[in-house]
C-alpha cells in the first residue's frame, strides 16, 4: 500500500483506494508529495515529524515523485494530483452534506474559488473562508472561526512549506478530519490559472506547463532535482 522513499511511505494504489483510506481516519493530513515538498520536509523537523506520523497520507503529486518510486524498485500505481483529490473530496462532502472551509491564497481569489465551487456543486456547503495573509503564530481569530463552525475538512493554499507547517502546527487543535494543503489549487478553481493540456498531464510534462506560464516557478525546480538525487544516492549507498 506504500512506497518506501528516503523517510516517506508515500502511498502508493489508486485514487479509488485513496479516498476509501481517508474516509476510515479519524483525523489525517493529505501531503501532496512532490519532490519539493517532500525535500522541504527533509529539511524541516517538524513537517517531518508530522509527514510521517501515522495521521498523514502521502500521495504521489508529481512526475519527480513517481519517478523517485521507480528508482527505488516500488514503482506507484499511479500519480494523484492535488487538485484532483481535492475535487474528489468536495464531490463527496457535497453528497454527504460535510462541510468544507477554505483558508489562504489572495482574498480575491479564495472569493472567487468560493463562488465557482458554489456554482458547479450547488449543494455544497462551505462553512467558511479567508485569505492566507496573516502572522501563522498570531492567528487566533481565524482559529476560533474554524473551531465555530466545525468543517470536517480544511483546505490550505498558503505554498510550501508555509500551509504544511501551519497544518503541522493546529491539527491537533483543530475539529476538521482532513486537513490538505492544496497550493495553486484555489487559482486554478477561481480561473486565475489552467492546468496543462490533458496530454501533457498524461506524459508528465504538466510542470512545464507551469514553468512556461509561471516563469517563476523555475527557481523551484532545483529542489525537485535535489530530490531525486538524494534518492539515487540513497538506493547506491543501500546496495
Amino acid at each position: 500500500m506504500t512506497t518506501r522513499i528516503l523517510e516517506y511511505e508515500i502511498f502508493n494504489d489508486s485514487m479509488k483506494e485513496l479516498l476509501e483510506n481517508i474516509s476510515n481516519l479519524d483525523k489525517v493530513h493529505i501531503v501532496s508529495g512532490n519532490p519539493e515538498v517532500l525535500f522541504n520536509g527533509l529539511q524541516n523537523s517538524v513537517l517531518l515529524d508530522n509527514f510521517t506520523s501515522k495521521m498523514s497520507v502521502i500521495i504521489p503529486d508529481g512526475v519527480g515523485t513517481v519517478i523517485c518510486s521507480k528508482i527505488v524498485k516500488q514503482p506507484v500505481k499511479e500519480k494523484i494530483a492535488g487538485v484532483e483529490v481535492m475535487d474528489n473530496i468536495v464531490k463527496k462532502c457535497e453528497k454527504e452534506n460535510k462541510g468544507i472551509y477554505l483558508l489562504g491564497s489572495t482574498k480575491k481569489t479564495v472569493d472567487m474559488c468560493n463562488i465557482n465551487l458554489r456554482t458547479k456543486y450547488r449543494k455544497l456547503n462551505i462553512l467558511g473562508s479567508h485569505d492566507g495573509y496573516f502572522e501563522i503564530d498570531d492567528c487566533e481569530k481565524i482559529l476560533k472561526d474554524i473551531e465555530k463552525v466545525k468543517p470536517e475538512i480544511l483546505f490550505v493554499a498558503m505554498g510550501c512549506p508555509r500551509q504544511e507547517i501551519f497544518i503541522s502546527k493546529y491539527m491537533d487543535r483543530l475539529p476538521c478530519k482532513v486537513f490538505m494543503g492544496v497550493g495553486g489549487s484555489f487559482d486554478i478553481i477561481a480561473g486565475n490559472v489552467k492546468r496543462a493540456p490533458r496530454w501533457m498531464i498524461k506524459l508528465g510534462i504538466e510542470w512545464l506547463f507551469r514553468v512556461v506560464k509561471q516563469p517563476f516557478r523555475i527557481t523551484r525546480l532545483s529542489n525537485i532535482f535535489k530530490f531525486i538525487l538524494l534518492v539515487i544516492k540513497d538506493k547506491h549507498k543501500s546496495k
